[in-house]
């Protein structure tokens, strides 16, 4: 005999019984409204972390002004508390994902430390994932759907229902008689999975009647192997996660030679894992940008253009550049006590070690042609000290150069590559979100 959905629950339920609190993401709809009823059920007879209910009021259809209120009388009646939250969807060519982006960002905004997030998608739901993203030509990291948990914010967003088909959980509310709300835009076959809902299953379950479990039996195997080739991208990460001769520089970066010695399909997979928390993932026509970024000559200065960002490649290494990084400004600034460190706009901190330089002096960015006296060297090209130094050129366009008059006096230097500055007198620059800085 299948066990109890109260009794499958509670087991799926075990590794976040120790969590700080758990919030129910309560749409007032039939499936969070079950999660809800069986989480508040499961709390007087077990000994639960708080539970409390989040709703997301989008204020995209004027039934859902009345929402609030129905979601409001029914964690009155189980005892628990409802947080209320207006969300301003964002328009875009898709209204689901939009409205997706804003709740989830509401979602964020409760979660502290440690506390998990409870959603009710089930089985039907994971099927009519997986075949939308198949239609979409999605990866065995697409086609692996909806993970049963995953991290958010700080804390956590968990799937209980994962197991249970819409049946299931419409035979439980009938069983303890629960109201829910029915969203009239969940019949308006212009939304994708409204379509596959109405129009694309009923057909399948009509041939196959077991083809909703069987495609979440599907996505539990993509699963699977997306796992195998997480572990396999770690591997191949693990060759190219050498340490980089500006360990002052807040960037991620790669050598390239491993990642080289690798299958192109091993690179896409070690480079898809590695870029997963830093941008959105190209899709397969995009990958053109990689190669010609790893087959360019050693002085090339290649980029890829991605979707918060670019990879740029500097002699044998690849970094990347997030799109806040150009977000500084190259104007001119003024340090009228050199004796205090300067914060500089959008690009970190500069600061002198030891007897620093009477001031005033000023901050300007590299225009060209710049020559600095280096002691022992005499007066040296600036373009040469940094090709000399093997400073990425992506760097230098940010390198603060100390100017009193019309005189380069100063300019943070690689250790041990050439001139610190006169005397004993040390030059650090601090990049922005960095712990080390260059001296």
């Amino acid at each position: 005999m299948k066990p109890t959905l109260p009794a499958t629950l509670l087991h799926t339920l075990a590794p976040w019984r120790n969590a700080p609190a758990w919030h129910i993401a309560f749409s007032g709809g039939l499936d969070s409204t079950v999660l809800l009823h069986l989480l508040a059920s499961l709390a007087k007879i077990e000994n639960l972390p708080p539970v409390s209910a989040v709703h997301v009021h989008h204020g995209l259809q004027a039934a859902a002004d009345a929402w609030p209120a129905h979601c409001q009388s029914v964690c009155d009646a189980l005892g628990v508390p409802l947080r209320v939250m207006r969300v301003q969807v964002s328009p875009g060519a898709s209204l689901e994902r939009a409205a997706r982006e804003a709740r989830y960002q509401a979602f964020m905004q409760v979660m502290v430390a440690g506390e998990v997030l409870f959603t009710g998608q089930h089985r039907d739901d994971q099927a009519e994932t997986l075949l939308f993203r198949l239609l979409r030509g999605a990866g065995v990291r697409g086609l692996a759907s909806m993970p049963e948990h995953r991290p958010l914010a700080q804390g956590h967003l968990v799937r209980p229902l994962l197991a249970f088909s819409r049946s299931e959980l419409e035979a439980y509310a009938h069983q303890h008689q629960l109201q829910w709300i029915e969203d009239p835009s969940n019949a308006d076959p212009r939304f994708s999975r409204n379509y596959l809902r109405h129009r694309v299953f009923p057909t399948l379950t009509e041939r196959w009647p077991q083809a909703i479990t069987h495609l979440a039996r599907t996505a539990e195997h993509m699963a699977e192997a997306q796992g195998l080739l997480d572990e396999l991208a770690l591997m191949d990460l693990q060759r190219a996660d050498q340490p980089s001769t500006f360990p002052w520089l807040p960037l991620p970066s790669l050598a390239l030679e491993p990642l080289r010695e690798l299958s192109d399909a091993r690179q896409r997979n070690a480079l898809r894992h590695w870029l997963i928390p830093l941008t959105g993932l190209p899709d397969s026509d995009h990958w053109a940008g990689w190669h010609a970024l790893r087959d360019a000559k050693g002085d090339a200065q290649p980029l890829w253009r991605l979707a918060d960002g670019q990879m740029q490649r500097s002699g044998e290494r690849i970094w990347w550049l997030p799109s806040t990084w150009s977000e500084f400004s190259d104007a001119s600034v003024s340090w009228p006590d050199p004796q205090n460190p300067l914060e500089l706009t959008g690009n970190g901190q500069l600061k002198f070690i030891g007897e620093a330089p009477e001031g005033p002096l000023v901050i300007r960015y590299r225009q060209g042609g710049e020559i600095i006296d280096v002691p022992g060297r005499g007066r040296r090209d600036l373009k040469r000290l940094l090709n000399e130094s093997g400073m990425p050129g992506f760097v230098r366009g940010r390198l603060p150069l100390v100017y009193r008059g019309e005189q380069l006096l100063a300019v943070p230097s690689v250790a041990g590559a050439w001139a610190r500055s006169v005397g004993e007198v040390q030059l650090d620059w601090l990049p922005q979100s960095c712990d080390q800085g260059l001296s």
